[in-house]
C-alpha cells in the first residue's frame, strides 16, 4: 500500500477550509450588513475641533433624550453628495443629524455644505480620520443611529438612497423611534 503524502492531502483540506467560511458567511443573518462591536454600547467620543464657522458638536449632544443619526462624510466622497438631499430632507422633518466630517480639508467641507446646505445640527472636523477609527468607519459614506441616551443601535455602511436604504435602514430608523 502506497503512504499518502500530507502534502498531497494539503491543499484539498484548505480548499474545503474556505468553502465553509463562505457557507458560514452566506447564511449568516443579514449577509449584506458589516457588523458593529458598537452596536449596543454607548457611542465613542466626536472629535473636539469644529468644523470652523458651523455649529459645534458635543457627546453631550448625542445623548439629549432622542433618535439621533451620526453621519461620517467627506466633501470629495462621491456617495456621500448622493445621499446629501436625503439628509436634507430628514433634517427637515425633524431627524436630528449630526455630522463627523473626516480626512478632509476644512476650506473643501465649509465651501460643500455653503454650496449645498447643512443638514447636520452640528458638525466635528476629523482630518486625519482618529474619530472615524474609533466608530470603526470603513469608508465614508457611513451612518450610525443613536438611541435618546446615546447607544449605538444600528450602523449603515455606505449612502442613504436606493433599495438597500429602503429595506435595511429605514426598518432600523422607524425602530428607533418607535422605542
Amino acid at each position: 500500500m502506497a503512504k499518502i503524502s500530507p502534502l498531497m492531502i494539503a491543499p484539498p483540506l484548505i480548499f474545503a477550509g474556505f468553502v465553509a467560511l463562505a457557507a458560514i458567511g452566506m447564511y449568516r443573518e443579514d449577509p449584506d450588513g458589516l457588523p458593529s462591536t458598537l452596536v449596543g454600547q454607548a457611542a465613542p467620543g466626536v472629535p473636539e475641533a469644529p468644523l470652523e464657522g458651523f455649529p459645534e458638536l458635543s457627546a453631550d449632544m448625542l445623548a439629549a433624550g432622542e433618535v439621533t443619526l451620526v453621519n461620517f462624510w467627506a466633501s470629495w466622497c462621491p456617495p456621500c453628495r448622493a445621499e446629501h438631499p436625503k439628509l436634507l430632507e430628514m433634517a427637515a422633518e425633524g431627524i436630528p443629524i449630526a455630522g463627523i466630517n473626516f480626512k478632509d480639508t476644512a476650506a473643501n467641507a465649509s465651501k460643500y455644505l455653503i454650496e449645498d446646505d447643512n443638514p447636520f445640527f452640528g458638525i466635528g472636523f476629523d482630518p486625519q480620520g482618529r474619530t472615524a477609527i474609533d466608530w470603526g468607519v470603513t469608508a465614508p459614506p457611513e451612518t450610525f443611529i443613536l438611541d435618546g441616551d446615546g447607544t449605538v443601535l444600528f450602523r449603515f455602511a455606505g449612502p442613504l438612497v436606493g433599495s438597500d436604504y429602503e429595506q435595511r435602514f429605514l426598518p432600523a430608523l422607524q425602530a428607533a423611534m418607535d422605542q
